[in-house]
């Protein structure tokens, strides 16, 4: 593969040895790992409580403990990336995932069943995007928006490829067979792609001109920006979660039937995926900080428009393709937030650091929602979602760094 220009500025040295095959390996294990370890449990809850008699909310909250766990694995698993690379890492989470799997399928009770999601959320942190991010991003140096984008396009399919396909063995197996297949289509994609695909050697991080060095991360994460940004991420993860969760029952509100509903949830996935081919250009375009702010307050307006506009169902669609695409930009403005501010050199460890408290507000915003909406009302929710999006803009505006460290994408 010839080397850019992109790879001998990333390291400033020399060029970057990318692996050929990393970056569809890593499309096709997002969209493997995702759809199956997190898009199939929605489809399967209410086969499982259905046939165990276990409460609904309660292996809600072992899918939810698995979210928890794996927003604060990813903080050491962040420092192992940024010393070893991905493929040790992910290769080795995509072994647990499949031993996670075949523990919830064979879970006698409830105890097993939410430490086998447990241990799915260790499995998680190692082989979501949160590595194959630092991977692009320290292979693809300069040029990493374009394979994030591409990664994050493939990922977006997850839902798209396994829920139809989980829904489908469900209706000819068992809740447990169904996830037993499953465990085993995950082995067969993502465990070799993982160990054959990611073996190019680890590059150093790159090398700064003195007047340009990133102060060290223990320095970077106690810094008003970062905290700031950690801030704004969260309440933004928060209400974009929520929404996210909130929407089928808002409109259902509206007079949607559940099929209606269901539709438009999934215009609003397809508008996700449209807005990540965009953000390239918003990122060449548009600065850093203002870039931060102007989405997560886009976001908030889309939630506004939910909120306040009572129908027609198409104007609705619209509107949540409309906020779908925003999300599809946010996704990769928290994948580039990191290296847009502070460079690549600690990526890992500071991308696991920002992305755990937003990560914890993310597995939290479906029980708050519902609770929260059972007193307010959905639309009511929305505003005060809405409310929470621009406090998060606003405090984004106080995260950009010194001049001489902050990077465009």
């Amino acid at each position: 593969m010839p080397h850019t220009k992109a790879d001998v500025a990333a390291t400033g040295t020399g060029v970057r040895s990318r692996p050929r095959a990393a970056l569809p390996a890593l499309c096709a294990t997002q969209i493997t790992s995702w759809g199956i370890v997190y898009y199939a449990f929605p489809v399967l809850n209410s086969p499982i409580t259905a046939d165990t008699g276990w409460s609904p909310a309660l292996t809600t909250g072992a899918f939810s403990g698995a979210l928890l766990v794996s927003a604060l694995a990813g903080i050491p698993i962040g420092r192992i990336l940024d010393r070893c690379g991905p493929r040790t890492v992910m290769t080795a989470g995509s072994v647990l995932a499949v031993l996670a799997l075949l523990v919830i399928a064979a879970a006698p009770n409830l105890a097993v069943f939410t430490a086998g999601w447990l241990l799915a959320g260790v499995a998680m942190a190692a082989t979501f995007y949160h590595p194959a991010f630092a991977a692009l991003t320290r292979w693809w140096g300069e040029d990493r928006v374009r394979a994030l984008t591409i990664v994050t396009l493939a990922g977006g399919l997850a839902s798209t490829v396994f829920a139809p396909l989980t829904a489908a063995l469900a209706e000819h197996f068992t809740w447990r067979t169904t996830y037993l297949i499953l465990a085993g289509v995950l082995a067969l994609v993502t465990i070799p792609a993982h160990a054959l695909a990611l073996r190019a050697p680890w590059p150093p991080a790159p090398q700064v001109h003195p007047q340009e060095a990133p102060a060290p991360d223990s320095a970077v994460e106690r810094s008003r920006p970062f905290l700031l940004l950690a801030a704004a991420l969260t309440l933004s993860g928060f209400a974009m979660y929520a929404v996210v969760m909130g929407l089928v029952p808002l409109l259902l509100e509206r007079g949607a039937t559940p099929t209606e509903a269901a539709w438009i949830l999934g215009l609003g996935g397809a508008g996700q995926t449209l807005g990540r081919t965009l953000y390239a250009t918003l990122a060449g375009r548009i600065s850093t900080t203002a870039r931060t702010a102007a989405l997560i307050a886009a976001g908030g307006a889309t939630t506004a428009a939910l909120a306040l506009v009572p129908g027609p169902l198409p104007l609705l669609a619209l509107v949540a393709v409309i906020a779908g695409t925003v999300r599809g930009n946010l996704t990769l403005l928290q994948a580039t937030a990191v290296t847009d501010r502070w460079g690549t050199t600690h990526y890992g460890r500071l991308s696991g650091l920002i992305s755990a408290p937003a990560s914890i507000a993310a597995a939290l915003a479906p029980f708050a929602g519902a609770a929260l909406a059972g007193i307010l009302g959905y639309p009511a929710w929305f505003l005060v979602l809405t409310v929470l999006s621009l406090a998060a803009a606003a405090t984004s505006l106080g995260a950009a760094p010194h001049a001489a460290r902050s990077h465009r994408a």
